[in-house]
């Protein structure tokens, strides 16, 4: 069953993300993802959620994306993303 990541994020220090932004696609490569939607500003529709940018992962399994999360190679990519972002990240399977 594909499993998708789905960040919400606002970027507090631009020029301290763009290494992220580099790197980040080979990590989601090797796990088999691919982007769904890529840092876009959304149009909020209902409720009072309001995210600054979206991205959305697509990934064959629940088990690539919690590889691609737990990658030692890729910690410290996400340690730039929480340090010049303020973000928030949910996992959820998709339908079959």
């Amino acid at each position: 069953m594909r499993a998708y990541l789905v960040l919400d994020f606002a970027v507090r220090d631009l020029q301290g993300f763009l290494p992220y932004v580099e790197a980040i696609p080979h990590f989601i490569e090797k796990y088999g993802g691919r982007y769904v939607v890529r840092g876009e500003s959304p149009t909020v529709m209902e409720g009072d959620w309001a995210p600054e940018r979206m991205v959305i992962l697509e990934f064959p399994s629940r088990e690539n994306a919690q590889g691609f999360l737990a990658d030692p190679a890729a910690q410290a990519l996400f340690a730039i993303r929480h340090r010049t972002t303020v973000s928030k990240l949910v996992l959820i399977e998709g339908c079959t």
